[in-house]
């Protein structure tokens, strides 16, 4: 028994030991006390769902020890007694920079661009940094704690918000009242992604988002290739990245459209990405929905524009108009989706902001208690931290709130965030809150007070029958000051009301004028039930604005449903086949299923929609082999080989040029890569469903295509004086480049095909596909040296160009070209324009045809994409073309060009139903496209093209006078700017 005292002994004198403070106290003399504290009579919320009236919270030394109805409380206690307020979870905001300071910035790079990494052991690229880890960069910040303390939110989340792996964030209680030591409760939280390069290098790769999405596979490539133990050198930022793929995996997304394209990146690899969101996800909510993925969500909702010079009006787009009145709906519709959201300060300009955007958010239709799920419940769950973070139950930090009443009302008062059981006051407990409509009498006359805004920051307003009055008013140590100015423009007066109030419900003072008069007021409160529920009938009305609908894309002329196949009978038309048949009179079209179902006379079909096409033309959708419209990035310049990146990773569908080039008859497009590089990346290839989304577009089975360019960009001669030093900086050099790049994919082809153990590079996969020629190049080109260089690479490593584009000196080596195999996408009339095409002529076209090349027309500009049938109607002036030849420019020849001739290009039966119907002759001036229709579906009518035109015109009048209203009612506006559609060419740089 002895034995077991001593040693009893022994463990408390080694556990106290353990537990003394090891850190030199500076500030005074300090008690520890081991008092319990007890708040009673609370209404306690231990989680958003789980509610307890006149409840009890038990704390000590920063955790809850118990909760509940009928809870013991200990001897040693200090008893709060909350009869009448309530006790909630404090707030956790699980993705911010708090607190992260003293990061190393590069500076702009105004010299020579850097090419390589700048540290020495890590990886390749300096912009993926795992082995950041946020609590080195770490300093507590007092008065940003402060502020969001007074936004109700008691633990962050931070992290190094630089890069596109951005290294491992840590979780701070915001407390002024601890130690760094007890306020970093995990100093090891998350692995965090980004999608712009860091700051803290001027490495130019990756300069674009497709860039960033290939390096990003490249990395998880090399760590799993790292893990197997077969790189020869080591490398500490794939060590770490390896380490931390346990940890949740934060990703800034920004967009919906990055979230769906990370999503699918993530699924390659097995993981799970958290995203950031860009608050524009109730655009797309089934494909977020479909991500799996939970989501961080800001609520930095955008401001209304000042609409009040209706010229400048004019120039504001409706997508950015419906994104102010849509947005507040965002986290409704993700709750009512059932998408798992948690929700953040990141992006706001202040903090303070926070509240009146949340209470917009519901407002909006958020209900409540998932919008206090989205601050606590959700948010510890998705950080692993549920059994300490997020509620009120045995064992969790002691984080909570103590308000007035319930916590999302607008009156409610906020007293107290207690912080792993340190208390911080907000606004003293015993304060009056004067916020109400009173009856006010003054010197006989009646008037109305009306004091609202915040207990802390109050606003007054007086008002008669016939005039209101803005006033000032403070509220201290139980003193009111209002003060009123008279509504005299010539000589404005200040009237004063100053009372002592010990009863809120009826209060008097003195009046003071101007003149050095004094008298007295009243005022007594409106307590009457029946005014009260008015006025909340008043408020619901006012805050539950009009929505207006989502269409997708949710711009102007964005379908409200996505169009759908039907059966349609087009009755005698002139058909242009582009097949044996040539163009048919008087013939009929049966589209059926998406297909050509007949050609012929007489046509008929039972439920087929029948149009009359007397008089107008029908033919094959125009395909421009050479287009930038529907991407959000063109060219990947930070390196000489870029085949690893793809534009299927960044096409846009929501680009308003897909509708316009649907104006003018055009159903596909290549989307190429730019000519930055010798060697670009690979194309996407897509039809222009206007109203479906990015995956939607681009073609099933598609054939594979890569851009090569030629010239003056790639070589960098038009890039100015600093742009000097990456090779090639010679038309040499690029034949060099070309062959050292093909060399190397044959070895690394050879490797793998041996069976052996191979690093996979997504590179030399690219470069390897053409060796085996599975996929084909688009090679940008003019001068006819650079020309038969390329034919001679390819011959050399056996296989042939499959496209010369814009090749503007195209007819003086068609003979060779026919030779080789190539075809010859061209523009119709362009010349001059630069140095490397003065030889250019506008019988360019003609010539290559005549000499047996495959000749088609491109545009390689948003514009010019529009108006295709004109372009090749010019090869009828120049050169003599047959008009049907000539069609077949923009028709079957880039068909041909694209190997989708078996599919589209032309009316045969069986072929996609990729039809246009025109109101005359294809390639008159006078001509226009009056129903576009892609697998049998319609997405450009003229008739209802019409009709839109007129709801945009409709829906912009309505909401610039909700805005005009918003701005009346005081809310904040914004000036506008005038925002430029940039339209994308070969040479388009990102600055990524």
């Amino acid at each position: 028994m002895i034995k077991k005292l001593v040693l009893a002994g022994l463990l408390f004198l080694s556990y106290t030991a353990q537990a003394q403070d090891y850190i030199p106290k500076n500030d005074g003399v300090k008690t520890n006390t081991s008092n319990y504290t007890v708040l009673t009579n609370a209404k306690l919320f231990i989680t958003p769902t789980q509610v307890v009236e006149n409840g009890t919270l038990v704390i000590k030394d920063g955790k809850v020890v118990s909760s509940g109805k009928n809870v013991s409380i200990p001897k040693n206690s200090i008893v709060i007694d909350l009869a009448g307020k309530s006790v909630y979870p404090s707030f956790i905001d699980i993705y911010s920079d708090f607190g992260i300071d003293g990061i190393p910035n590069a500076g702009s790079s105004n010299y020579t661009p850097q090419y390589d990494a700048s540290r020495e052991g890590y990886y390749w690229n300096d912009h993926i940094r795992p082995d950041v880890n946020a609590i080195d960069f770490f300093k507590y910040d007092a008065s940003k704690a402060e502020a969001l303390r007074k936004a109700g939110f008691g633990v962050v989340t931070s992290h190094v918000n630089d890069g596109i792996i951005q290294g491992s964030g840590l979780l701070v209680a915001l407390t002024n009242d601890e130690d760094n030591s007890k306020r970093i409760l995990d100093d090891h939280l998350g692995l965090f992604y980004g999608t712009s390069k860091s700051k803290t290098s001027n490495q130019s790769y990756p300069t674009s988002l497709m860039g960033a999405f290939a390096l990003l596979r490249q990395v998880n490539l090399d760590a799993q290739w790292y893990a197997k133990g077969n790189m020869k050198v080591k490398d500490r930022a794939l060590e770490a990245f390896l380490a931390n793929k346990n940890e949740v995996q934060f990703f800034n997304a920004g967009s919906k459209n990055n979230a769906l394209r990370l999503d699918k990146i993530g699924d390659g690899f097995n993981t799970q990405y958290v995203f950031l969101g860009g608050g524009d996800e109730f655009e797309l909510i089934e494909n977020i929905k479909n991500t799996n993925a939970n989501f961080i969500i800001p609520i930095n909702f955008p401001e209304a524009y000042d609409m009040e010079d209706p010229l400048l009006a004019r120039s504001v787009s409706l997508e950015d108009m419906r994104m102010w009145n849509q947005a507040p709906s965002n986290p409704k519709v993700l709750s009512e989706n059932n998408v798992p959201f948690a929700l953040t300060t990141y992006d706001l300009k202040k903090t303070e902001t926070f509240h009146t955007n949340l209470m917009q958010a519901i407002a909006y239709g958020l209900d409540k208690t998932k919008a206090l799920e989205a601050l606590t419940t959700v948010p510890a769950r998705i950080i692993g931290k549920s059994n300490e973070l997020g509620h009120l139950k045995p064992g969790a930090y002691a984080n909570f709130l103590i308000m007035s009443g319930e916590i999302f009302d607008k009156k409610t008062v906020l007293y107290q965030n207690w912080v792993n059981g340190h208390k911080s006051e907000i606004n003293a407990m015993d304060i009056t809150d004067m916020r109400a409509d009173y009856a006010l009498t003054m010197d006989g006359a009646n008037y109305t007070l009306k004091i609202s805004g915040e207990v802390e920051k109050l606003k007054a307003e007086i008002t008669t029958e016939e005039d209101s009055y803005d006033a000032t008013v403070k509220f201290n140590d139980d003193w009111l000051q209002l003060v009123f100015t008279t509504k005299d423009s010539i000589k404005q007066e200040f009237i004063r009301l100053v009372s002592q109030v010990k009863n809120p419900s009826n209060f008097s003072g003195k009046v003071f004028y101007p003149n050095g008069k004094t008298s007295s007021f009243n005022a007594v409160k409106n307590n009457s039930e029946e005014q009260i529920d008015v006025k909340k009938e008043e408020d619901k009305a006012e805050e539950t604005p009009k929505i207006y609908p989502v269409t997708y894309p949710n711009l102007a002329f964005g379908p409200k449903e996505t169009p759908k196949q039907q059966t349609i009978l087009f009755k005698n038309a002139t058909v242009w086949t582009n097949e044996q048949d040539g163009v048919l009179e008087q013939t009929d079209v049966l589209i059926k299923d998406g297909k050509i179902s007949k050609i012929g006379k007489n046509l008929s079909a039972g439920n087929a929609m029948v149009v009359d096409a007397t008089g107008k033309h029908i033919t094959a959708g125009i395909i421009d082999e050479h287009s930038h419209i529907a991407t959000t990035s063109v060219n990947e310049s930070g390196h000489n080989s870029t085949a690893e990146v793809t534009i299927e990773d960044v096409v846009d569908a929501e680009d308003i040029d897909i509708y316009r080039n649907l104006a003018g008859g055009v159903t596909s497009i290549q989307i190429l890569h730019g000519s930055a590089n010798p060697i670009g990346g690979r194309s996407a290839i897509i039809k222009l469903k206007w109203g479906q989304t990015a995956d939607q577009l681009i073609y099933k089975n598609s054939p594979k295509f890569i851009k090569f360019a030629l010239g003056e960009n790639v070589k960098q001669s038009n890039w100015g004086d600093f742009n000097t030093t990456r090779f090639p900086q010679t038309r040499m050099g690029v034949e060099q480049v070309y062959i050292n790049y093909f060399q190397r994919a044959k070895e690394y082809d050879a490797l793998k095909k041996s069976g052996k153990p191979y690093r996979k590079d997504l590179e030399l996969e690219t470069l390897a596909e053409i060796l085996n020629k599975e996929r084909f190049i688009s090679c940008h080109s003019y001068v006819q040296s650079e020309i038969n260089m390329l034919m001679k690479v390819a011959e050399q490593f056996n296989f042939n160009i499959n496209t010369f584009t814009h090749i503007l000196e195209g007819y003086k080596v068609a003979d060779k070209m026919v030779e080789h195999g190539v075809g010859g996408s061209t523009f119709s009339d362009w010349w001059a324009y630069k140095f490397e095409v003065n030889d250019a002529i506008p019988y360019n076209a003609a010539i290559m045809h005549n000499a047996g090349v495959t000749v088609a027309i491109n545009s390689d500009d948003a514009e010019m994409s529009r108006r295709l049938n004109q372009e090749a109607a010019k090869s009828v002036k120049y050169g003599g073309i047959s008009e049907e030849e000539a069609w077949k420019f923009v028709t079957l020849n880039p068909a041909k060009l694209l190997h989708l001739d078996d599919r589209v290009g032309s009316l045969k039966v069986g072929k996609d139903a990729d039809v246009v119907l025109w109101s005359g002759h294809p390639m008159s001036i006078y001509t226009k496209a009056e129903k576009t229709i892609i697998d049998g579906a319609v997405y450009f009518d003229i008739e209802t093209d019409k009709q839109l035109r007129e709801e945009v015109q409709k829906e912009k009048n309505e909401l610039t006078t909700l805005m005009l209203q918003a701005k009346n009612k005081g809310l904040k506006t914004k000036p506008i700017e005038k925002k430029e559609k940039e339209l994308l060419h070969c040479d388009s740089i990102d600055q990524h």
